[in-house]
C-alpha cells in the first residue's frame, strides 16, 4: 500500500447516501481516504463484506445508515448494529483494533452529520498503526490474515 489510508463506507441508499449526495452537491469535501459503497439497506451488509473490505486493503470500514427505529426496511439498521458489533469482537479477538469497524446513523436531511461521521472515522484510522498485510510476512496462527483466510474471504 502507498501509505495512504483507505476507508470503505457502506452507505444505505435512503439516508446515509442521500446525506452524502446532498453534502457533495453543497461541495463539502470528504477526506480522500473514504470510498462510498451504495447499499439498499445497511441490513444487507454482512460480516463478510466488512472483513473482505479489510482483507482487500481497507484500513477501516464504516456502516452508515438510517437512524435507529427509522429504517425504511424496518429492522435493517438494527441487524447492521449487531453485525458491526460481531465484527468488532472478532477483530479484537485476533489482535486488531475494533475501532477499525464502526456504525453511524443519520437521516437523509443530516448531511453535516454524515460529513462529521466520515471525518471522525478518518481521524480514528489515522491515529491507528497500519494493518499488517498478507504480503508483509506469512500470517501466523491467530492473526487477522490467518483468521480471514480461514473464513474463505482472503
Amino acid at each position: 500500500m502507498s501509505g495512504e489510508r483507505r476507508i470503505v463506507a457502506f452507505c444505505c441508499r435512503e439516508c446515509a447516501y442521500a446525506a452524502a449526495d446532498t453534502s457533495a452537491n453543497a461541495r463539502t469535501a470528504l477526506p480522500p481516504s473514504v470510498r462510498l459503497v451504495l447499499v439498499p439497506c445497511t441490513g444487507r451488509v454482512g460480516p463478510l463484506h466488512l472483513l473482505r473490505a479489510l482483507a482487500d486493503g481497507a484500513d477501516g470500514v464504516m456502516v452508515a445508515g438510517c437512524l435507529l427505529g427509522q429504517c425504511h426496511y424496518r429492522e435493517g439498521n438494527f441487524n447492521a448494529v449487531d453485525r458491526v458489533a460481531f465484527v468488532r469482537r472478532l477483530l479484537e479477538s485476533v489482535g486488531v483494533e475494533p475501532e477499525r469497524c464502526r456504525m453511524f446513523t443519520m437521516s437523509a436531511g443530516e448531511p453535516p452529520r454524515f460529513v462529521a461521521a466520515v471525518r471522525e472515522m478518518d481521524r480514528v484510522i489515522a491515529a491507528l498503526p497500519p494493518l499488517p498485510r498478507s504480503g508483509d510476512t506469512a500470517p501466523a496462527a491467530g492473526t487477522t490474515d490467518a483468521a480471514v483466510a480461514g473464513m474463505g474471504v482472503a
